[in-house]
C-alpha cells in the first residue's frame, strides 16, 4: 500500500473514532440527563402521593389505618399522578412489616405483597455510565422509598417504583441524530481528506523525484532550483534536498580521490592490507597484495573472505576465530601457504583489528582490517631506526664535546692576541698569557681524553638476569646513603615475577646509580626514592623516582650531553654514560619531569622470550 493511501486511511479512521468519540460523549451526556430527569420526576411523585396519604390519614384518624387508606380519593389521586410518569411504573402505600399493598395507583394490587427493588436513586448517583447502560438494556425495576410515622416504627411505607428499560425509548432519537451525524462526519472527512492528499503529495512526488535523482548520482541544476522558489516546507525540503545531491556527489568524488591517495600511499608499503565490510567482503585492498597472495588486487574486490583465506589454511581459520570473538590479532607469525606459484615471504606478521561501528550505532563490529607484513622487511626497519638512535646519540655526545672544546680554544685564541700586542710594543713579559695558554690546552687534553674513553668499544658481558632480583639489589645499594640523606626507599615489583633481561649487570647497576646518585643529590632536605618494575608486551620497564625541584623545561634537551651539568662540583658525565650504557643493550632511556614535584626516569629494556 502506497503512502497516499496509507494516510488517508488513517485520517478516515482518525475522523471516525473522532466522530464516534465525540457522539458517543453525547449520548452518554444524553444518557444522564434522562436518568437524572427520571430520578427528579420520581421524587416529585414521591413527594406528592406522601403528601396526599399523611393528609388522607389525618382526616379519617377514626378508621383503622388499611380502611382509611382505601379510600376512593386517595386511589383515584394516585392513578392520576401516573398520567404523566414516564418510566414510573408505580405508586405504592405499603405495610412495612407485612408487605401488603394498602393502596395503589394500580387498585387490583391492593391486598398483594409488594415487592422490594435496589435503591434507584443510589444507581443514579453513584454508579457509572457503563453500568447505567447495561440497566437500560436489562428487565430490573428500581424503587425510591420513605417510610411514615415514628422513625423506629414507621407506620406506612410508600414505593415509587421506576423501570429504567422506558428510559430507552427517550435516547433513540438522540441515538438517531449523533448516527446521522456521525456519518454526515465521516463522509467530509472521506472527502477533505482525499482532497489534502492530492494536494500535498504532489510537492511530495517531486521531492521523491529528487531523491531518486540522488540515488542515481545526479542532481538538479542551479537554474532549476533558483526558478522553484521555498514556498513552504516541503519546497524547503526539496530545495535541501537538491543541494544534498550536489554535495553527495562532492564526497563521492573526495571519497574517490581519497581512496586513490590512500592507494598510492600504500603501494610502495612493503605490507598487504585488506577491509572486509560486516557482510565479509572486501572492499579494499593495497600494498604488497600480489607479492603475499599471487592475485591482483582487482581480482579480489566483492570476494568473500574464504576466497581469499580459505578455512583449510591457518591464515583463514585465525580471521574466522577474530571475527567471531571480536578479539583483535597482533603480529602474530603465522607461515604462509604459497599462493599462485608466487615464492612470497615463508612466515608474515599477521595482524586482525575489529573495525567499530559508527557512534550510536548497533554494537556489532563494521567490519574487519587485516594486515600482512614480512618479517624481515619489518628487522631491516628495527635496524635502520636502531642506526637512527645511535646517531642522534652520538650527535648528543659531541654537541657536548663541543662546547667544552670550544671554551679553552677562545681562551687560548684570547691570550695569544694579548701576548701578540705586548711583543708589538716591546714589552716581553708575557708569562701571564703563556701559564693561562698552559693551563687551558692541559684542559682541552683531559675533554679530548675523556671523550676518546666514552667512545671506546665497551666489551659487554651479557647475561640473562631477573629483572626483579637486579631492581632489588641496586634499591638496597641506594639505601644508606638515602637514609643518611632522610631519605625514604620504596620498592613497587609490579612486573611479572620471572621476567628476565639480557643484560652486562655491572655495567648496567653502575648506568642505574648515576640516576639514583643525581636524585639523591637533588633532595637535600629528605625526600622519596621510588623504585618500581613492568613488563609490557615484549619490553621491561624500571622507573626511577624522587620528590625533588624537578628538571625546568629549558633543560630537557641538554641533560644526556657530554659534559652538561647544572651542580658546581658535577663532570656532566653521569647521565651521558647511562645513555650511552642503555643504547649499548638495546634499550632505551627517558624522563617525565614537573617542576616543584620531582622527576621520573624510565629505562626499557628488550625481554628475553
Amino acid at each position: 500500500m502506497k503512502l497516499q493511501a496509507k494516510l488517508t486511511l488513517g485520517f478516515v479512521l482518525l475522523a471516525t473514532v473522532m466522530v464516534g468519540f465525540l457522539s458517543a460523549m453525547e449520548l452518554v451526556a444524553n444518557m444522564e440527563a434522562r436518568f437524572d430527569d427520571t430520578l427528579e420526576r420520581a421524587e416529585t411523585l414521591k413527594s406528592l402521593a406522601s403528601r396526599f396519604v399523611t393528609d388522607t390519614l389525618n382526616s379519617q384518624r377514626a378508621k383503622p389505618l388499611a380502611e382509611a387508606l382505601r379510600d376512593k380519593i386517595l386511589t383515584e389521586y394516585l392513578v392520576s399522578l401516573m398520567a404523566n410518569a414516564h418510566a414510573i411504573l408505580e405508586i405504592a402505600v405499603v405495610d412495612p412489616t407485612t408487605k401488603d399493598v394498602l393502596a395503589d395507583s394500580q387498585p387490583q394490587r391492593v391486598g398483594e405483597k409488594a415487592e422490594s427493588y435496589r435503591d434507584f436513586r443510589a444507581l443514579v448517583r453513584n454508579t457509572s455510565w457503563y453500568q447505567k447502560f447495561k440497566v437500560l438494556f436489562g428487565n430490573d425495576n428500581y424503587q425510591l422509598e420513605e417510610l411514615l410515622g415514628p422513625s423506629a416504627t414507621p407506620v406506612i411505607a410508600l414505593q415509587v417504583v421506576v423501570a429504567p428499560a422506558f428510559i430507552r425509548g427517550d435516547i433513540y432519537p438522540a441515538l438517531k441524530q449523533s448516527a446521522k451525524l456521525a456519518i454526515v462526519s465521516v463522509i467530509m472527512a472521506i472527502a477533505i481528506t482525499f482532497l489534502f492528499s492530492t494536494l500535498a503529495f504532489r510537492p511530495l512526488g517531486r521531492l521523491a523525484r529528487q531523491l531518486d535523482l540522488v540515488a542515481r548520482g545526479e542532481y538538479e541544476s542551479d537554474k532549476l532550483i533558483a526558478a522553484k522558489p521555498a514556498s513552504d516546507e516541503v519546497s524547503v525540503m526539496s530545495s535541501k534536498v537538491s543541494l544534498l545531491g550536489q554535495r553527495l556527489r562532492g564526497a563521492q568524488f573526495e571519497v574517490s580521490d581519497l581512496r586513490g591517495n590512500i592507494d598510492r600511499l600504500l603501494k610502495d608499503l612493503e605490507d598487504a592490507v585488506f577491509i572486509f565490510n560486516r557482510e565479509g567482503r572486501l572492499v579494499f585492498a593495497s600494498g604488497a597484495v600480489e607479492r603475499f597472495l599471487g592475485k591482483r588486487r582487482a581480482d579480489l574486490t566483492g570476494e568473500p573472505i574464504a576466497a581469499i583465506f580459505p578455512l583449510s589454511t591457518t591464515l583463514g581459520q585465525l580471521i574466522e576465530q577474530a571475527g567471531q570473538t571480536s578479539q583483535p590479532i597482533r603480529n602474530r607469525r603465522v607461515p604462509l601457504e604459497p599462493h599462485g606459484g608466487v615464492s612470497g615471504p615463508a612466515v608474515v606478521l599477521f595482524s586482525v583489528d575489529i573495525l567499530d561501528a559508527l557512534p550510536g550505532g548497533t554494537k556489532a563490529a563494521s567490519g574487519l582490517l587485516v594486515r600482512l607484513r614480512d618479517p624481515e622487511a619489518q628487522r631491516q626497519i628495527g635496524r635502520e631506526l636502531q642506526t637512527a638512535d645511535r646517531l642522534a646519540a652520538i650527535s648528543r655526545v659531541t654537541s657536548g664535546v663541543a662546547h667544552e672544546v670550544k671554551n679553552p680554544l677562545n681562551a687560548i685564541l684570547l691570550h695569544v692576541e694579548v701576548a701578540k700586542a705586548k711583543l708589538a710594543r716591546g714589552d716581553t713579559e708575557v708569562s701571564p698569557q703563556m701559564e693561562i695558554i698552559g693551563s687551558e690546552i692541559l684542559r682541552l687534553d683531559r675533554v679530548v681524553k675523556t671523550f676518546l674513553d666514552f667512545t671506546r668499544p665497551v666489551e659487554l658481558k651479557l647475561a640473562q638476569t631477573e629483572l626483579r632480583s637486579l631492581v632489588g639489589e641496586l634499591a638496597e645499594l641506594a639505601r644508606p646513603q638515602a637514609n643518611a640523606a632522610g631519605i625514604s626507599v620504596h620498592v613497587e615489583q609490579e612486573a611479572v615475577e620471572g621476567v628476565e633481561v639480557r643484560v652486562d649487570r655491572d655495567l648496567l647497576k653502575q648506568a642505574m646509580l648515576n640516576v639514583v646518585v643525581n636524585a639523591i643529590e637533588a633532595m637535600p632536605g629528605g625526600g622519596e626514592l621510588r623504585f618500581q618494575t613492568l613488563s609490557l608486551d615484549n619490553t621491561a620497564e624500571i622507573r626511577i623516582s624522587d620528590t625533588g625541584p624537578g628538571i625546568p623545561p629549558e633543560l630537557r634537551d641538554k641533560i644526556f650531553r657530554l659534559y652538561f651539568t647544572t651542580r658546581k662540583q658535577g663532570s656532566g658525565i653521569g647521565l651521558a654514560m647511562t645513555f650511552r650504557i642503555v643504547q649499548l643493550h638495546g634499550g632505551a632511556i627517558d624522563f617525565s619531569s614537573e617542576p616543584g614535584k620531582g622527576a621520573t626516569f624510565f629505562i626499557r629494556l628488550p625481554i628475553v622470550t
